[in-house]
């Protein structure tokens, strides 16, 4: 399997590095793995979905 790294993985989902460590650590993106000090993803994982999007639309309805 081929691995990306954290700032490629920002770099192609648009977000911050930190933000892609972060996500690793929580276990948000399938098939990360750690490496010493380096996360190790997937090439072919998907940006996770930003689980912030749904409180917003329920804040609105109310």
């Amino acid at each position: 399997m081929e691995y990306m790294s954290a700032p490629q993985a920002a770099e192609k989902w648009g977000i911050s590095e930190r933000r892609v460590q972060i996500l690793c650590s929580e276990n948000r993106i399938p098939g990360v793995s750690k490496l010493g000090y380096m996360w190790l993803i997937p090439k072919d994982a998907e940006k996770p979905a930003d689980a912030r999007l749904k409180a917003e639309r329920k804040k609105k309805h109310e």
